[in-house]
C-alpha cells in the first residue's frame, strides 16, 4: 500500500519519463529514416530530372499494366514495365516544355477520332465516327465512380481512360518531336562522299609483326596497382550496381519411393474394381476393363478423377509415353496395362480401339474469329453466335460453288498464315494443328467438308488431298500425379529446421557437406531482381539481401514456390561504385599484359624500317591488299583497326613507327595508294545513309536523354 502511495505522489514524473522514452523511440526511428524526417520520398517511386513520380499512382498503373499482361505475368514485371513508361514519359515532357509542344483540344479530338473510329460503340447508323456517342461514353464512364465499362474486348475504369488518352497525346507529341530530330538527321553529299571513299579507297602495305605471344605471360607480373590504374583509367567500363553473392541449399518437397509406391496400390481398385463406402451410402468402381468406350470420359474424369482429362482422338506411336511407347502401342483392343510411371504421373492405360489413318493431310480453310478467340484482332466485332452463323453461309456456299473458296479466302479468313496461299496449308503431320481442326482432317475423307470450331473461331475446312496409311491407336489413361505425402512434407520441413538450427554456431558449407546437401552458390543479385536461378521467382528473398540489418554471414529460410524451403545464406555486399581489382581481374589481366608486353616488345627493337625490324626480331614480313577503312582487317594478321587506321595517314612509300595492335607489336609500309574514282552524284548513298540514320534516331535520341538524365529510383522501397 505504501509503495502505490509514492507512485500516486509522483505520477506526473513517472508520465514524464514515459513521454520522454516515447519521444526517444519516435526520434530514433526518425533518424533511421531521415527522409521521414526531413518529407523526404515516402510516397516517390522516382524522381526523373526533378519530376517525381507518385507511388499511388504508380500502383494504379502497375495493376492495370498486370491485368494487361495477364497472369503469368509477375508484379515485379508489371512494375518495371510501368517504371519504363514512366521514365520515358518525363524524360520526354522535359523536351515537350522546353519546345512548347503540346497536344491542344481540337487536335486531341482528331486523335481520339483515329485511335476509337472502329469501335461500334462510337460509330452511328451509318457505321460513322459519332463524337456525341464518344462524349457520352466518357461522361458515362466518369459517373461509374471508379467501376469498369466493357469496350471491345477490353474493360476499363475512368482512370484508365484519362491515362489511356494521355499516352495518346504523349504519343502525339513524341512523333512531332521526332519528326524533328530525324529532319536533321539526313547525309549531305558530302557524307554521302566521304563514305564512298571510305569503303572505295584501299591500300597495300607490307608490314612486319610481333605478337604478344612470343613473350609468355608468366614473364609479365600484373599487380594489384596496375588493375587498380587500369580501373581508374577506363571508369565507366567498370561502374557497377550495388549486388550480393548469396549461396543456399533447398530442400525440395519431393516424393519419396514410398510415396510412390503408395500410390500405384491405389490404382487396384480401378484394375480389380472396389465398392466404397462413403456417408452411408456405396460406390461401386467397376474394374477400368469393363468400362465401355462411351462411359470412358465419365468414368476417367469424375469417378478416377484423373489429373489428365480424357482425350478422345487416335494417336500414332509417337504420341504415346516414350517409356512405354512400344507395349501400348501392341495391345489388344480392351487390354488395360499399368500402374507405370511417366514422369510425374502414374498411369493406368487401356487399349479403346485401332485403325489407319493417313499419314499426312491436305486441306484449305476459312478462319472466321469472334470476340474472345485466340489472337482475334481487335476489330473483331462479331460474337461466338454470330461468327457460327457466318460460318455455316460460307459453309453453304462453298458447297454449292467450291470455286468461290478463294474468294472467300481472301474476303473473310483472319488466318494470316494461309490467306496467301488461297487458305491452303500443303501436307503435313497430325501433330500440326489443334485436336478439332486435326481430328476432322485425319478421321475423315478427301473432299470432305464442313465447320470446325477451335479456340481461334470457327473454320470451313475442305480436305484436299491425304498421304500414307498407319496404324493409330485410341487408349484411355487414368492419370495421378505423384506428390508428396504428408508425412514426407513433415520430413522435408523437419530436415530444413534442423539444417537451419546447425549452422547457427557452425560454417554453413561444412554443415552441408557432412549432410550431404548441395550448396547452390549466386552471385551478383541486383536489388530489383526477383529471379533466382535454380528457385524461380524469390523476390521476398532479395529484398532480405538488401535490407539494412542484414549482414554477409545471416542465413534466413524461404519457401519455394513448387513446394519446400531454401536456407539461404548472404556472403558477400558489394556497394554501388567502381568494380573490386578482385572482381575486374578476370577482364582485365589480358589487357594489362598486352599493354606491358607491348612495352617489352619496343624496348627489344632496334631498326627504322620493316625490313630491319624484320631481321632484328626474325620475322618474316608479310603483305597485305586492298585494306579499307571500313573493314578494318588486315590479312594474315586479324581485325586491326588501329594499324589500319595508322596506313591511311601515310604516304605511298612511308613507313609507320611501332603500332600497338590487338595481337602485336607492328610496323607497316604503304606500298601502293589505290584512291577510288570519283561518282558523277553521290545522292543514293547519301539516301541509303539518311534512311539509317532515320530508322536508329529515335532509339539513340532517347538512350541519349535517358543517359544524361537526373534519375533516383525507389523502386526497392516499394517492391
Amino acid at each position: 500500500m505504501a509503495v502505490l502511495n509514492k507512485i500516486r505522489q509522483r505520477s506526473l514524473f513517472l508520465i514524464l519519463i514515459i513521454a520522454l522514452a516515447l519521444f526517444s523511440f519516435v526520434l530514433t526511428d526518425l533518424f533511421k529514416n531521415s527522409d521521414a524526417l526531413f518529407g523526404g520520398s515516402q510516397d516517390v517511386v522516382a524522381t526523373v530530372n526533378g519530376k517525381n513520380i507518385n507511388r499511388i499512382d504508380f500502383m494504379s498503373r502497375v495493376e492495370s499494366m498486370q491485368r494487361q499482361l495477364g497472369p503469368n505475368a509477375t508484379s515485379t514485371q508489371a512494375m518495371n514495365r510501368v517504371y519504363d513508361q514512366e521514365v520515358r514519359r518525363a524524360i520526354m515532357a522535359t523536351q515537350f516544355e522546353e519546345l512548347g509542344l503540346s497536344v491542344e483540344q481540337d487536335q486531341m479530338k482528331d486523335l481520339l477520332k483515329q485511335n476509337f473510329s472502329a469501335y461500334p460503340e462510337f460509330q452511328n447508323e451509318a457505321g460513322l465516327f459519332d463524337e456525341n456517342k464518344l462524349t457520352e461514353f466518357i461522361a458515362n464512364l466518369k459517373a461509374l465512380n471508379g467501376e469498369r465499362a466493357l469496350l471491345g474486348n477490353f474493360q476499363l475504369s475512368y482512370n484508365d481512360w484519362v491515362n489511356n488518352e494521355n499516352s495518346i497525346a504523349i504519343g502525339a507529341q513524341e512523333r512531332a518531336y521526332y519528326n524533328m530530330v530525324k529532319a536533321g538527321v539526313n547525309a549531305t553529299l558530302n557524307e554521302a562522299e566521304v563514305d564512298f571513299m571510305l569503303e572505295n579507297s584501299t591500300r597495300d602495305i607490307k608490314y612486319v609483326q610481333v605478337p604478344y605471344t612470343t613473350i609468355n605471360d608468366s614473364l609479365v607480373q600484373v599487380t594489384k596497382s596496375d588493375i587498380n590504374a587500369y580501373i581508374g583509367d577506363n571508369k565507366k567500363k567498370f561502374e557497377v550496381e550495388a549486388s550480393r553473392d548469396v549461396v543456399f541449399v533447398e530442400f525440395k518437397e519431393a516424393p519419396s519411393l514410398k510415396d510412390e509406391e503408395d500410390l500405384k496400390a491405389s490404382f487396384d481398385k480401378y484394375i480389380n474394381g472396389k465398392v466404397e463406402f462413403d456417408n452411408g451410402r456405396n460406390d461401386t468402381i467397376k474394374p477400368f476393363a469393363t468400362v465401355k468406350a462411351s462411359d470412358l470420359e465419365n468414368y476417367i474424369n469424375f469417378t478416377a478423377e484423373s489429373d489428365v482429362a480424357y482425350t478422345d482422338a487416335f494417336v500414332k506411336k509417337t504420341g504415346l509415353p516414350d517409356v512405354v511407347a512400344d507395349t501400348l502401342f501392341n495391345l489388344n483392343v480392351g487390354d488395360v496395362y499399368g500402374p507405370y510411371k511417366d514422369s510425374d504421373m502414374m498411369k493406368l492405360t487401356k487399349m479403346v480401339a485401332v485403325r489407319q489413318l493417313p499419314d499426312s493431310a491436305k486441306v484449305r480453310h476459312i478462319l472466321i474469329p469472334h470476340m474472345g478467340a485466340t489472337r482475334a484482332a481487335p476489330e473483331v466485332t462479331q460474337t461466338e453466335a454470330q461468327a457460327k452463323v457466318t460460318a455455316d453461309s460460307v459453309l453453304a456456299i462453298v458447297r454449292a460453288n467450291r470455286s468461290k473458296f478463294s474468294e472467300l479466302v481472301t474476303a473473310l479468313s483472319s488466318d494470316v498464315g494461309s490467306v496467301a496461299n488461297g487458305g491452303e496449308y500443303d501436307f503435313h503431320p497430325s501433330t500440326q494443328m489443334v485436336k478439332p481442326f486435326s481430328d476432322f482432317e485425319f478421321q475423315n475423307n478427301v473432299g470432305d467438308i464442313d465447320v470446325v470450331q477451335t479456340q481461334f473461331g470457327f473454320h470451313i475446312i475442305e480436305i484436299l488431298d491425304q498421304k500414307g496409311s498407319s496404324k493409330a491407336v485410341k487408349v484411355a489413361t487414368i492419370a495421378k500425379k505423384i506428390e508428396p505425402s504428408e508425412e514426407t512434407i513433415d520430413n522435408i520441413f523437419t530436415e530444413a529446421s534442423k539444417f537451419e538450427i546447425a549452422i547457427q554456431d557452425a560454417d554453413f558449407q561444412a554443415v552441408a557437406e557432412e549432410r550431404n546437401l548441395k550448396v547452390s552458390p549466386v552471385n551478383g543479385i541486383k536489388v530489383l531482381d526477383e529471379n533466382i536461378p535454380g528457385l524461380g521467382v524469390q523476390r521476398p528473398m532479395v529484398r532480405w539481401a538488401f535490407e539494412e540489418g542484414t549482414k554477409v554471414g545471416d542465413y534466413k529460410r524461404f519457401s519455394v514456390a513448387n513446394g519446400g524451403y531454401a536456407v539461404v545464406q548472404l556472403v558477400k555486399k558489394t556497394k554501388k561504385g567502381l568494380m573490386s581489382p578482385e572482381n575486374a581481374s578476370a577482364t582485365v589481366l589480358n589487357d594489362i599484359r598486352k599493354e606491358k608486353k607491348a612495352k617489352m616488345i619496343r624496348e627489344k627493337i632496334t631498326g627504322t624500317t620493316v625490313d630491319e625490324v624484320a631481321k632484328n626480331q626474325n620475322r618474316p614480313t608479310s603483305t597485305a591488299v586492298e585494306l579499307n577503312m571500313k573493314t578494318p582487317t588486315v590479312s594474315g594478321a586479324g581485325s586491326e583497326p588501329k594499324v589500319v587506321g595508322v596506313v591511311f595517314g601515310l604516304a605511298e612509300g612511308e613507313t609507320s613507327g611501332l603500332i600497338d595492335g590487338n595481337k602485336g607489336v607492328f610496323m607497316v609500309e604503304v606500298t601502293k595508294v589505290n584512291q577510288a574514282t570519283k561518282l558523277d552524284n553521290y545522292q543514293a548513298i547519301a539516301n541509303r545513309l539518311s534512311t539509317t540514320r532515320v530508322n536508329a534516331a529515335q532509339t539513340k535520341v532517347y538512350n541519349a536523354l535517358k543517359e544524361t538524365a537526373d534519375i533516383e529510383d525507389n523502386r526497392a522501397r516499394f517492391y
